[in-house]
């Protein structure tokens, strides 16, 4: 994965957590068949690479007036007939809101997230937003829906009487209603967006990487499953985890009064 200032997502690993970067600033971050595959990639690599244990996804939206963090799908991609482009085998839009991973993701959200920017947004794990940003599906505006998982998520993230207001009138969430509602985990002035996120971050990367992908898998779970399947698999997961080295080795740090290692197994 590049980390290259002109790639159209970068990937840069800053200790144990990882910053991708939707780089497409002249066109509003959309999403097109080369941004699909390069955030994609991306994710592939956090996934892969030993020692970082959670990533960050933030957009540059230099040279805008207002800032954009993702205007959803590239329009002109899909009018010139690369629609399926957009979507990957595994990842679905933008190559992530159907992706499977073990390792956390946080949006870092400074400007407009709407149409499939909100639904990237909405298939992160945390959000840390601007007091400028915005969050919305404005695909009923043009006679669309939203695809890519806004209409089960959002109800989900925010409550469904206001979800259900937000998708049928088309109307952008401020991100103080977004950070009331509980879309938002922080809500901080757009030059500190990253670096909170990056303090998130750190603070997940900080604890057992197993630990953190059972138990994240068990809570996205717990929109859709009944109490006696979430029971088995904490039960499950519990029996996993106890089983580790981590575990040796974060009852060992504790006793020995220093900071664990973390190796994942």
């Amino acid at each position: 994965m590049s980390t290259s200032e002109n790639a159209i997502v970068t990937y840069e690993k800053r200790g144990n957590v990882a910053l991708i970067t939707l780089n497409r600033p002249d066109a509003r971050n959309a999403i097109n068949g080369e941004v699909a595959a390069g955030l994609e990639a991306a994710i592939d690599q956090l996934e892969a690479e030993q020692g970082v244990w959670c990533g960050v996804i933030t957009a540059n939206t230099e040279g805008h007036k207002t800032p954009v963090f993702c205007a959803g799908a590239d329009l002109k991609a899909i009018n010139s007939g690369q629609a399926a482009a957009l979507n990957t085998a595994r990842g679905g839009f933008a190559g992530f809101v159907y992706r499977e991973r073990s390792k956390p993701v946080i949006a870092a959200v400074d400007g407009l997230a709407t149409a499939g920017g909100c639904e990237i947004v909405l298939a992160c794990d945390m959000v840390i937003a601007s007091t400028r940003s915005q969050f919305g599906l404005a695909e009923v505006k043009r006679n669309l829906i939203a695809g890519a998982g806004g209409l089960f998520r959002l109800p989900r993230a925010i409550g469904r009487n206001v979800a259900m207001e937000a998708i049928l009138t088309g109307d952008p969430l401020t991100s103080q209603r977004a950070y009331e509602l509980g879309l938002v985990n922080h809500l901080v002035e757009p030059d500190e967006v990253v670096a909170k996120a990056f303090e998130v971050a750190e603070k997940v990367a900080s604890s057992a990487p197993i630990a953190v992908a059972k138990s994240r898998k068990i809570v996205l779970a717990s929109a859709y499953e009944d109490d006696d399947t979430l029971k088995a698999m904490t039960d499950a997961a519990f029996g996993d985890v106890l089983q580790s080295e981590d575990t040796k080795e974060g009852l060992a740090a504790f006793i020995e009064k220093r900071a664990p290692n973390w190796q994942g197994r």
